[in-house]
């Protein structure tokens, strides 16, 4: 796969899942790539909106059942944190965790298993679509100043 240009302002993305070793190699992917940048990593809801109001990450992937709450820690990072998206990350692929994720917020949905390209390819997609958004492109107008916008949709990842 071939990565794109460095943008500008590298994509600011935050990892928050439960399992040290699945966040770490998370982590470890997003490093690895030269326009993200990993602004931190979350094993608990409090943690995961914490690090989001501190950094205002343009993409979150975060596990759905995620101890405070999966759908929870994603209402509350996209009400706190205007245009980022959020990418919840499961190994359940039913209706049910995805219906109540996108009521959360969640940008897309995608099941635990895909190749690290699949991910990359969707934490860039949303990033994307995080820069674009009103409140991220007066940030990086204006110095740090913040927006409101709210992200929608639900891209699916077949089972």
């Amino acid at each position: 796969m071939t990565q794109p240009a460095t943008p500008p302002h590298p994509l600011r993305v935050l990892v928050c899942d439960d399992n040290d070793v699945l966040r770490a190699a998370l982590a470890d992917v997003v490093r690895a790539q030269h326009d993200l940048t990993l602004v931190g990593s979350a094993a608990d809801a409090d943690q995961a909106i914490a690090l989001a109001r501190a950094h205002r990450p343009h993409v979150v992937v975060l596990d759905v059942r995620f101890p405070g709450g999966g759908p929870y820690t994603a209402q509350e990072i996209v009400r706190s944190v205007p245009g980022v998206r959020v990418v919840a990350f499961s190994a359940y692929g039913d209706q049910g965790s995805r219906n109540a994720m996108a009521a959360a917020g969640v940008a897309g949905y995608l099941v635990k298993g895909i190749t690290n390209a699949r991910l990359l390819d969707e934490i860039r997609t949303l990033g994307d679509q995080a820069l674009a958004s009103p409140s991220f492109a007066a940030e990086e107008t204006s110095g740090g100043q913040h927006g409101a916008t709210n992200a929608h949709g639900l891209a699916s990842e077949p089972r």
